[in-house]
């Protein structure tokens, strides 16, 4: 059973959302491609073309290169530094002498040595066919007057720097010079005046920048050695006024500051020690005889012989005392030989301890003076240090002075010598040669950049084309858009353009029966009535495929008749002229034809064509019947072939009100009468988009056949009308695609094309 009409909310949405796999993409594409075949082919053919034209006209050109290297190394004769300073050789330095290379300096002194503005290639229209014509044209939009020699040169310059290529290979220090040129030696000469142009313009460049050094070199040479010299004698004066003296690299000052500072020590010291021996003395008067250490560390003859004295008389004393008594006249006088002897012991004592109290205070004394001294050296070393800082500096200058000197008279002794040989980092390592083929245009090249090319705009246009197509050209656009069914898709009926209307009458008469019968229903119908033969092209032509997809409308009327009752038909489009005229009749006819009863009802009030074109001459019609005019026996004409009954307009000059007409109760009588004698009712309804006819019949109405023409009504004024007619959209049967071109058409949809159809008819004899 054939689709069910779909909800009316899938009319009235804008868009469809749809997840769409790769391969789903890829199909769409390849849809694309197929269905915009002709264009496409039409577009990579016409760019085919042109570079096929491109290639004839074009001049061959030859392209020499040379190549040349920036030597890091230098000859080692020249080593040393140069007076503007050495550049590390980096990329943004080979970068730079690119730049050099494509100065108009450069190119100028090559235009100048080869006398190119007399050589017609630079200062002409070009080589080839089109340069020629290039050349022609120019001519005729200038003065007539000859160009300067500035205007040529400028001219020569143009084309020279067109025709030249430099480029740095990779990350070398290596750059490539190409010229291209019609003549390859004249290519090779070019290219290699440009690397000896530079390899010139380096060294006058040096020169003259080493003569600038020079001339400057010698002016700051004098104006230094001046200087240098006041520099100098600002510090010997300096030194003179100061008092300041060397004395082996080292101020006076400074060596009678450390020699009165060592003398300080050594007088520190000796009155540290002649203190310690004063405090030792003073500590041995406090004994009354001193011990055997403290005699031995004086060193004193005298104290040691009275000690020993003393203690040999101790030693008497004992025994004699222990002996005979303590009051023993021996004892007696032996203790007052000791006390001479003690006493004498501690006059030595004495007379050494004002020896070393003297020493200590010469000691002293010695101290005080030579701190006195030095505190007066200190405080003339701190003038001098004074004085110091500003001698450094004047020091400090005159040293600078005399290092700029040196520094500038040795650049001049080396600037003399580069200015009288100038070397250059740039050295060419392969000359250029003139080429055995030609560079341009390379024809496999431009062929597959024109087929790349054309295969891209073929298809940017294409795709434009599907962007900008808003008509209806499949069943799947119906379907998505309207949501509903496309029932038919009917081939356009007009005749093969070149035929004439009619043969000759000698000619036609001429010809067998059966051929001339057989003509006539090819040759173009006048172009003043050709209703009669489409409305009847399903009765004439039976085995077209126009009749094929009547039948098939036919049959979706008859499935749709289970699932309700189907028998009254309406037939209508959203504007006129799209053939809903032409397919409600030949509807009527193949139903009639199969021997079903059969009406068909011209409805279309304000302009009844089906009447005129059928019925011309009929005097009543459904307007007469509705206002009872007339009996509906009376209206009726039958078509004597197929027995198709048919029901005009009828009189409708007068009407205003036609919809009050066709919603009226008498209206509805009528259809409820007809649907008694008829098995099928057909009406043919007006366009929707003009007048509201076709909404006040929904209440008699079966079904609805909704026409829209192939490829010319817009998407958005169908799916408007339907939006705004749910009770039409309800009772849509579904959609017909009319006046289908058949040949576009098998590439939307190749199983509507024409090959299937004529292969299964064949055997008929018969081909569309």
């Amino acid at each position: 059973m054939l689709q069910v009409n779909k909800p009316t909310s899938e009319i009235n949405r804008e868009y469809i959302e749809v997840e769409s796999s790769p391969s789903q993409t890829l199909t769409s594409y390849l849809e694309v491609i197929r269905r915009q075949f002709p264009t496409m082919v039409a577009i990579v053919s016409a760019c085919l073309i042109l570079a096929l034209l491109y290639l004839f006209t074009a001049a061959s050109q030859f392209t020499s290169s040379a190549s040349m290297v920036i030597d890091t190394r230098k000859v080692q004769l020249f080593q040393q530094q140069s007076v503007l300073g050495d550049i590390a050789v980096d990329s943004a330095t080979v970068e730079t002498q690119v730049e050099i290379l494509k100065s108009e300096n450069i190119s100028l002194a090559v235009i100048r040595d080869l006398h190119l503005i007399d050589d017609p290639e630079f200062t002409g229209g070009g080589g080839g066919l089109l340069g020629t014509v290039i050349g022609g044209i120019g001519s005729l939009f200038s003065s007539g007057s000859a160009p300067s020699e500035f205007e040529q040169t400028r001219k020569a310059l143009e084309r020279f720097e067109k025709n030249r290529t430099i480029k740095r290979l990779g990350l070398t220090y290596v750059m490539e010079i190409g010229f291209t040129s019609l003549d390859p030696a004249k290519a090779a000469k070019i290219a290699n005046a440009i690397a000896d142009a530079y390899i010139v313009d380096q060294l006058e460049a040096k020169y003259q920048a080493t003569r600038r050094a020079s001339v400057w070199l010698q002016d700051r040479i004098k104006e230094l050695r001046t200087q240098a010299s006041a520099a100098q004698r600002a510090v010997v004066d300096f030194k003179t006024a100061n008092n300041i003296v060397d004395t082996g690299g080292r101020l006076m000052n400074e060596q009678q500051l450390a020699e009165v500072n060592s003398q300080l020590i050594l007088a520190h010291a000796s009155t540290a020690e002649a203190k310690a021996r004063l405090d030792r003395m003073n500590d041995m008067l406090k004994q009354e005889i001193p011990d055997a250490n403290v005699a031995d560390a004086l060193k004193n003859d005298t104290i040691v012989k009275l000690r020993a004295q003393y203690v040999d008389m101790a030693s008497k004393e004992s025994i004699w005392s222990t002996k005979y008594g303590s009051e023993h006249l021996a004892a007696v006088n032996l203790r007052n030989q000791m006390a001479e002897i003690k006493k004498n012991i501690q006059d030595e004592l004495k007379r050494i301890q004002e020896s070393y109290k003297s020493d200590y205070d010469i000691a002293v004394t010695r101290e005080e003076s030579i701190k006195t001294s030095l505190a007066n050296v200190v405080s003339e070393s701190q003038l001098t240090n004074q004085a110091q800082i500003q001698l450094r500096e004047l020091e400090s200058n005159a040293q600078s002075y005399q290092a700029m000197y040196d520094n500038f008279l040795q650049r001049y002794m080396e600037s003399v010598q580069q200015q009288s040989f100038p070397i250059t980092e740039a050295r060419v390592i392969s000359a250029a040669t003139a080429p055995l083929k030609k560079s341009s245009p390379k024809s496999l090249i431009i062929l597959a950049a024109a087929l790349m090319g054309g295969l891209m705009l073929s298809f940017g246009a294409a795709m434009a084309r599907e962007l900008t197509d808003k008509v209806f050209r499949t069943t799947s656009q119906v379907e998505e858009v309207l949501g509903t069914n496309c029932i038919a898709i009917l081939p356009s009926l007009a005749p093969p353009a070149g035929l004439p209307s009619k043969l000759p009458d000698g000619l036609h008469s001429k010809l067998p029966a059966g051929l001339q019968s057989k003509l006539a229903g090819k040759l173009a119908k006048p172009k003043n009535n050709p209703e009669p033969d489409l409305l009847r092209y399903v009765v004439e032509n039976p085995l077209s495929r126009f009749a094929e997809a009547v039948r098939t409308l036919k049959v979706a009327v008859d499935l749709n008749s289970i699932v309700r009752e189907n028998r009254v038909l309406a037939v209508t489009s959203t504007l006129p002229n799209e053939g809903k005229s032409t397919l409600s009749t030949n509807l009527a006819q193949l139903m009639a034809h199969s021997g079903a009863r059969v009406l068909l009802v011209d409805c279309d009030l304000r302009n009844p064509s089906l009447s005129r074109a059928l019925v011309p001459s009929a005097q009543a019609g459904l307007v007469d019947v509705v206002a009872q005019k007339v009996q509906l026996e009376e209206a009726l004409t039958v078509d004597p072939v197929t027995r198709l009954s048919i029901l005009p307009a009828g009189t409708t000059s007068k009407l205003l009100h036609t919809n009050e007409i066709l919603a009226s109760k008498a209206m509805h009588a009528l259809m409820t009468l007809l649907r008694s004698k008829f098995d099928y009712v057909v009406l043919d309804m007006p366009p929707m988009a003009p007048v509201v006819d076709v909404r006040v019949t929904s209440s008699f109405v079966d079904s609805y056949v909704f026409v829209v023409e192939w490829g010319k009504t817009k998407i958005d004024v169908v799916r408007h009308n339907l939006r705004g007619s749910p009770e039409i959209q309800n009772k849509l049967l579904g959609v017909v695609l009319n006046k289908a071109d058949t040949k576009a058409l098998a590439r939307y949809e190749s199983y509507h094309g024409r090959y299937y159809y004529q292969k299964y008819y064949a055997r008929y004899g018969y081909v569309e």
